[in-house]
């Protein structure tokens, strides 16, 4: 390759005991691998459980980070983009990221940055069919709790050397638009709070801020409690970019096993109306696959009645990931270089079928399959 993007791979942090919220609900030995261990074929062919090659980790030990930053850096990835969360009551699944990735002796090799997961956090470690969902902990905030999350990151993470940054501009991005308008009740206010926070910023020196917007589903615009258009609330906010987390937020998973290239193609269709109809850069998704089932209660019938009880994406073998790759690889030489940017659907969502990090079936294939199409940063 004459030019190689940056890579950046979605990190869920719920792979660690002790974390304060899950030891009040599930006990201080919980983590969401209990799930992956009890996870069962739900239908004839399914490949259940998942099994770790590394074994049922800790990923708040520094140690264990620092296996995984190896082996990301070595095999191309450029960023660790962790699903992050504050709550009104404060911070949830730090651990990863503050003793984990910070206490990494090697962290140096490789970026960090946030995507705010201001969503719901449902009750659903695993889900029983019919059961009323349970709202743990809401994802619309105040606007107070707004004001301590930025200066929480001006002040602790922004700052941080391997924090990921864009023409100097530290990246955060938001997954849910329809909780963040919601936390102020206008487009109009919302737009002040974020250029509160990039005012916030440049009063302690940061040079600007890169604000991205994951776009999936049609965002609900409060008061008016009506569909808004995603292209002009991107305009209106005034972000930076957009992207997207995962695949199936773009495609219909029509069959109990939707095969991986009909959703590669349809989602491929999708980001070709992205690229042109937003006016900021669109950065594309790969996803490695989908499998929600450990989520759901195994004594259910697997049935597609609602997530986690959803349909799967099958055939995503390493080597048609690996095509996948490459069909990006080519699409991104049309890009200006400073927009060549892919985040891969993620290396560690274990739950929800969509991970990286090597098992037992594939070893490091699929990491081999990044290395193979993009080199990395450090041998180009």
């Amino acid at each position: 390759m004459t030019y190689r993007p940056t890579i950046a791979a979605y990190y869920f942090g719920n792979y660690h005991p002790g974390d304060a919220r899950n030891t009040q609900i599930k006990g201080d030995a919980w983590s969401e691998w209990e799930l992956v261990k009890a996870a069962r074929p739900r239908f004839h062919g399914h490949k259940q459980p998942r099994v770790p090659l590394w074994g049922y980790q800790d990923e708040s030990d520094p140690q264990v980070m620092a296996q995984k930053i190896d082996c990301a850096a070595d095999h191309g990835i450029d960023v660790f983009l962790f699903d992050w969360y504050w709550y009104n009551d404060g911070p949830f699944l730090e651990a990863p990221i503050e003793r984990g990735f910070k206490g990494a002796t090697n962290n140096g090799r490789m970026k960090f940055a946030f995507m705010w997961a201001n969503h719901d956090w449902i009750d659903i470690h695993p889900y029983k069919k019919g059961r009323p969902h349970k709202l743990l902990y809401p994802g619309v905030i105040t606007p107070a709790t707004f004001q301590t999350i930025t200066q929480h990151l001006i002040q602790n993470c922004f700052s941080h050397p391997q924090y990921w940054r864009i023409d100097g501009h530290p990246y955060f991005s938001f997954y849910d638009l329809t909780s963040l308008l919601q936390s102020f009740g206008s487009v109009e206010e919302t737009r002040r709070a974020l250029d509160r926070f990039r005012k916030q910023a440049a009063d302690a020196g940061i040079p600007g801020l890169h604000l991205n917007a994951v776009v999936w589903g049609q965002p609900v615009l409060p008061i008016e409690k009506v569909p808004a258009d995603p292209v002009a609330l991107v305009r209106q906010l005034g972000f930076d970019s957009v992207t997207s987390y995962v695949w199936i937020h773009h495609v219909p998973l029509n069959q109990q096993e939707t095969d991986f290239v009909e959703v590669q193609d349809a989602y491929f269709k999708y980001w070709e109306t992205a690229r042109v109809q937003y006016d900021v850069p669109y950065y594309p998704n790969v996803s490695v696959g989908w499998d929600s089932s450990p989520r759901a209660s195994q004594e259910d019938t697997f049935d597609n009645s609602g997530y986690p009880f959803t349909n799967t994406i099958s055939g995503n073998s390493p080597e048609r990931f690996k095509q996948s790759l490459e069909i990006v690889a080519e699409k991104l030489k049309r890009e200006p270089e400073r927009d060549r940017i892919l985040n891969i659907n993620c290396w560690n969502e274990w739950t929800e079928g969509s991970y990286l990090e090597p098992d037992t079936q594939h070893g490091l294939a699929y990491v081999n399959a990044i290395r193979e199409v993009f080199g990395t940063s450090e041998g180009k």
